[in-house]
């Protein structure tokens, strides 16, 4: 997997968490991370709308629902 996928697992199982959170799940899981790719990795993560940010927690992103997922696959 690669860092964002351990991320998203890390919020699954999590659910709200904040960044020392995660990157304790993640040092148990064997994957450790250092902090700057952490915060690197949930920017990313951010800006492309799969994780949400408040107040120093994350959590996954709200689903948009199939009308976002037709979209994506036929576009305009």
């Amino acid at each position: 997997m690669d860092r964002k996928a351990w991320v998203m697992r890390a919020l699954e199982a999590l659910r709200f968490a904040s960044p020392k959170e995660i990157q304790r799940y993640l040092d148990e899981e064997g994957e450790p991370f250092s902090k700057k790719e952490l915060l690197d990795t949930l920017k990313a993560l951010v800006e492309e709308g799969k994780v949400e940010e408040k107040e120093g927690t994350y959590r996954l992103a709200k689903r948009k629902g199939s009308g976002e997922a037709f979209q994506r696959l036929f576009g305009d």
